[in-house]
């Protein structure tokens, strides 16, 4: 998949082929695996998810290339790739932020950040202000152990990509 330029169309496109390499992972998933598979989808923002969206773009700790992501993603739920992995809805990292505050990321350039998504295994991936991801060594993000896992949104939503069609090919788990 191409790089940035960034951006709703490039998010539409990353939506279809993850969309399109889960499809050929459940159609066989309980054949393979012996139970029937879990929610697997990239939903599509809806009208509250955008309401959330602006909301969002007013937060301190936010910055554009996620505000492009509330605008168009809803969430992301791949249940049954690896471990899972999951980007939360924009209100659910409102409520979120609210409830417990912004994160401390320890050696970060920018040492703040929010909670934007997870693993199946408790693990949590905090953006940072500046955009970077970073992936949690435990469930609790009060240790303050992280590690980067990318430079910016796009290179995380990429290495999704690129795992979910490692995992659909090999039974693999990806690198997140």
């Amino acid at each position: 998949m191409d790089q940035p330029p960034y951006s709703a169309a490039w998010l539409s496109r990353w939506r279809e082929e993850i969309t399109d390499a889960v499809g050929a992972m459940v159609s066989t998933f309980e054949e393979t695996h012996g139970y029937p598979p879990g929610r697997n989808e990239i939903r599509v923002a809806d009208d509250d998810d955008r309401r959330a969206a602006r909301e969002y773009a007013r937060e301190t700790l936010g910055f554009e290339e996620l505000r492009t992501f509330y605008a168009s993603i809803g969430e992301v739920v791949l249940s049954d790739v690896g471990n899972g992995c999951f980007i939360h809805s924009a209100r659910d990292v409102l409520d979120q932020l609210a409830e417990d505050g912004d994160v401390a990321i320890p050696d970060s350039d920018d040492p703040l950040g929010m909670v934007i998504g997870s693993d199946g295994g408790g693990l949590l991936y905090v953006a940072d202000w500046g955009g970077a991801i970073h992936r949690s060594r435990t469930a609790a993000v009060d240790e303050g152990e992280f590690d980067k896992v990318a430079e910016d949104l796009p290179e995380f939503l990429d290495l999704i990509r690129r795992s979910v069609t490692r995992f659909v090919e090999t039974g693999e788990p990806g690198c997140l």
